[in-house]
């Protein structure tokens, strides 16, 4: 079980470190796309698009449907909540870190105030 969750993160992450699939992923947020309008914005041609919709695809970050000749792309969302809930172990982990940074900081910033008003009273 744990091993598939890896390799379906890893598919995941791996999809999302390419700019153009992020970008078509955004536009997919929005409403149902063909793989030509996913392509439109990017020069590149449409079997280069459907090679980026294809990974989209294995990683679970869209299903697409062929009606006819149209390829029609969505937005699956179940992956990407996956990969926020792997993420969101780690934010907790730097929050807390940030946190006591804020605390030792308002720690140095309160010590120096103190010995700004000690010397000022001399």
């Amino acid at each position: 079980m744990v091993e598939g969750l890896e390799a379906d993160l890893d598919r995941v992450f791996g999809a999302l470190a390419d700019r153009t699939r992020r970008a078509m992923l955004r536009r997919l947020a929005v409403g149902e796309s063909t793989v030509g309008e996913l392509a439109a914005p990017f020069d590149m041609s449409l079997a280069g698009a459907s090679k980026h919709v294809r990974v989209l695809e294995e990683a679970g970050l869209i299903r697409r449907e062929v009606r006819g000749r149209a390829h029609y792309c969505r937005l699956e969302a179940a992956r990407l909540a996956e990969a926020e809930a792997w993420l969101r172990h780690y934010e907790r982990f730097w929050s807390g870190r940030l946190d006591g940074l804020d605390q030792l900081l308002r720690a140095a910033d309160g010590k120096g105030d103190d010995e700004e008003k000690g010397q000022s009273d001399e």
